[in-house]
């Protein structure tokens, strides 16, 4: 059966603004893995989390837009890949969480997760190609990219449903429709 968010608006903009908050923390320098071909940042982790437990719409704004400003703060090159990429791989992972499979949770969620992880791979890797106009760039980054998206997808689904956060969250902010 359908869960569906309940309590106020503000709860709603409250949740969707912490996970924003986060994807923007997540963009920092700081908190990523340096290695030969660049940063190994966590934010494919967030977004599977955060697109499990939201609705398209709140993913979308949580993710999407909050990859495009932790971008315009700290790497303005890849802004708009990055609202796009991480918009579309948000809506795509809750659309299909969500609505797919609806007795088997962990089956659509796992699904879901490795859908937005092509997505993500596929946006960033054309996003490579026409920022720096080389399709070699873009073929050198891509075992990192789809290192940071398996990863992701991975722990992304461990989260939410071996260490329960789903459970959690449900139990907080969702009725049954």
């Amino acid at each position: 059966m359908n869960k569906q968010f309940y309590g106020s608006a503000a709860k709603k903009i409250a949740v969707t603004a912490m996970f924003m908050a986060l994807e923007i923390v997540l963009s920092l320098r700081i908190f990523t893995i340096p290695t030969p071909i660049g940063n190994f940042y966590f934010n494919d982790v967030l977004i599977v989390i955060a697109s499990i437990l939201l609705d398209p719409v709140s993913s979308f704004i949580a993710c999407g837009v909050g990859a495009f400003l932790g971008d315009v703060l700290f790497y303005p090159a890849a802004m708009f890949v990055s609202l796009v990429t991480r918009g579309l791989q948000a809506v795509a992972i809750s659309l299909i969480s969500h609505y797919a499979f609806k007795n088997k949770p962990l089956l659509s969620s796992i699904i879901a997760a490795a859908v937005g992880a092509v997505i993500a791979v596929l946006g960033y890797t054309l996003g490579k190609i026409f920022f720096y106009s080389t399709m070699e760039y873009a073929m050198m980054k891509l075992p990192l990219q789809i290192a940071m998206s398996v990863t992701g997808a991975v722990l992304g689904i461990v989260v939410c449903y071996p260490l329960r956060i789903k459970n959690t969250y449900e139990k907080i902010f969702c009725k049954k429709a």
